[in-house]
């Protein structure tokens, strides 16, 4: 194993490790990265993986991230002299795997590039020099010698629409890009501990591969009829080998449920125009939390058949806007309101890429079509920060919710109404969740709080999953746990139950100070407590937190918890 320090503020290292025979893993290790696409927060930094394959021919299988650029070369130029690479294999052109490929190119001029017919459309406008490219897809081999044949395998929209596997049937090593990944940065090259990853593992499914759902299925269908996979070497995080097994079923799983989903909401957009990409995955994050299916197509790339289809079965259509001069785009949209009906609902964002086509003309044609708007049309006046990608997921979380309710009704008629009525008998006090991360806050009226422990002091709270705050209760994450009084509850509560729309300032008129954790203290609370996020459970449509306080206070020595006492237990 070869380590490489590089900038000691952000933490920047390079781990190299061969694993499987004449193939080395060369993991970029980026320690400190807290953010992702800026949306997605992270908890244990992550990796950029790339691979080397010797046989009597050498393939690079993806590059690293720009900030890697020194690190990563003179690694690669102390495995391999560069000029002797045949082939780079680009999985994807997302710039955290393929941000260094134009640097080696001018290292191997001879190399040919494989990779779809997509990426290779990207690649064109990213390298600024002629190349050698091979277009690759399922079924294809190229032969490196020594037994390395490398087998190709079409896995579109994992999470961009230009996705390649990649086989190697000698190792029994199969390199899939982002799918299989997650945001977790350690020593450990391969998943040792399960408990320690599944949380990171998850949230990276459920932010960008679950809204792909359908086209993970397919992808692991394909990855089935290619024998049997020793590896999973992967783009981000530890590569799978002691629990792939099981890892592999959670991915089957939790696809299989995302993709029968009885309502789905589908979201078109311009791969890499603008910030379409980070927009609608933000969007299809809010969805999910509700329980609504998504799935997520390329108008670009996508048939005009696919296009219809997909808006046929669909309860709602969410359009990114395209560029005014993507002809393929405009053709596509116009495909997709011949057979829009007025029993959807529909929602528009702007991409920022300079060129976007006017909303308020697509929006009039959807309204004169009789389709609902589901949320305010997403206007972008300058480069997206956090606030813009909250307000994205906290719309996609308002269609979903749309969706949802009349569902919720059926199943609420379905219930033994004596049962519903004993359950409502369990009471509970009332308490409100404030937390912030950077400079965006949230809050949430809590009633289902218990504590759970003595050493340490902790509790748990029942947490929805379509709530916009759990993106600031993740594990490790800090937040303020206020207690309501009796008597003196009604006016916060009213004003923490107000709906407001997305983006607004859930504390504007709130009287509030600064906790020690950063996160906002309700000054007319009863008491509060300092409180850090240690461990979810996943219940159904629930996350169950448990939490640790380190520290609090009471503001009235004589007051008494507010308590909320219900009458059924069907709703809150």
């Amino acid at each position: 194993m070869v380590a490489l320090t590089g900038n000691a503020q952000n933490r920047l290292t390079i781990q190299t490790i061969d694993i499987a025979p004449n193939t080395t893993a060369i993991r970029s290790l980026d320690w400190d990265r807290d953010r992702f696409d800026i949306e997605f927060g992270l908890q244990n930094g992550t990796t950029y993986n790339s691979y080397l394959i010797k046989g009597d021919r050498i393939a690079l299988v993806d590059t690293s991230h720009q900030k890697f650029r020194d690190l990563y070369l003179d690694t690669l130029k102390g495995l391999v002299n560069p000029k002797a690479i045949d082939y780079i294999i680009v999985s994807h052109t997302e710039p955290d795997h393929s941000g260094l490929v134009e640097d080696v190119l001018q290292l191997a001029p001879r190399a040919t590039v494989l990779a779809s017919k997509v990426a290779l459309q990207f690649l064109e406008n990213l390298v600024h020099d002629p190349f050698s490219k091979r277009i690759v897809k399922s079924g294809d081999l190229v032969d490196l010698g020594q037994g390395h044949e490398i087998e190709f395998v079409s896995a579109p929209n994992l999470h961009w629409p230009d996705t390649i596997f990649s086989y190697d049937r000698k190792t029994q090593v199969l390199y899939t890009c982002d799918a299989f990944g997650m945001h977790y940065c350690s020593d450990d090259t391969f998943d040792v501990n399960l408990e320690a990853i599944e949380p990171d593992f998850r949230f990276y499914y459920d932010c960008l591969m679950g809204p792909n759902a359908r086209s993970l299925l397919n992808a692991m269908k394909r990855m089935g009829d290619l024998g049997n996979i020793h590896i999973i070497a992967n783009g981000h995080g530890p590569l799978l080998y002691h629990n792939l097994d099981v890892l592999r079923e959670c991915y089957q799983s939790w696809s299989q449920k995302q993709a029968t989903s009885e309502t789905i909401v589908a979201l078109f957009y311009v791969s890499d125009y603008g910030y379409s990409d980070r927009l609608v995955q933000s969007i299809a994050h809010g969805i999910q939390k509700t329980g609504i299916g998504v799935e997520i197509v390329d108008i670009t790339s996508a048939e005009v058949q696919e296009v219809q289809e997909l808006s046929s079965r669909a309860a709602g259509i969410i359009i990114g806007m395209p560029p005014t001069s993507n002809v393929t785009a405009q053709a596509a949209i116009s495909s997709l309101l011949a057979v829009a009906k007025s029993k959807q609902v529909f929602g528009l964002f702007e991409s920022y890429g300079g060129d976007d086509e006017p909303i308020d003309t697509l929006r009039r044609k959807f309204i004169e079509l009789g389709v609902r708007e589901a949320f305010e049309a997403i206007r972008i006046k300058e480069a997206p920060d956090k606030t813009t990608f909250k307000l994205c997921e906290e719309s996609g979380t308002d269609i979903g919710q749309l969706l949802v309710r009349e569902r919720n009704i059926k199943q609420v008629k379905s219930l033994d109404v004596n049962m519903e009525k004993a359950l409502g008998r369990i009471s509970s006090g009332l308490y409100i969740i404030t937390a912030q991360k950077g400079e965006a806050k949230a809050a949430m009226l809590a009633s289902w709080v218990a504590q759970a422990s003595l050493q340490p002091l902790g509790f748990t709270v029942a947490l929805a999953k379509d709530r916009s705050i759990d993106s600031f209760l993740q594990i490790g994450d800090k937040f303020v746990l206020n207690v309501l009084e009796e008597g003196n509850y009604k006016e916060l509560k009213k004003h923490f139950l107000k709906r407001l729309l997305p983006g607004s300032d859930r504390f504007a008129g709130v009287k509030t100070q600064t906790a020690k954790n950063g996160s906002p203290i309700l000054t007319d609370a009863l008491a509060y407590m300092e409180c850090e996020v240690k461990s979810a459970l996943e219940c159904s449509d629930h996350w169950i937190l448990y939490c640790t306080a380190q520290q609090g206070r009471v503001s009235n020595a004589e007051g008494l918890t507010a308590v909320r006492h219900r009458k059924v237990g069907n709703y809150y």
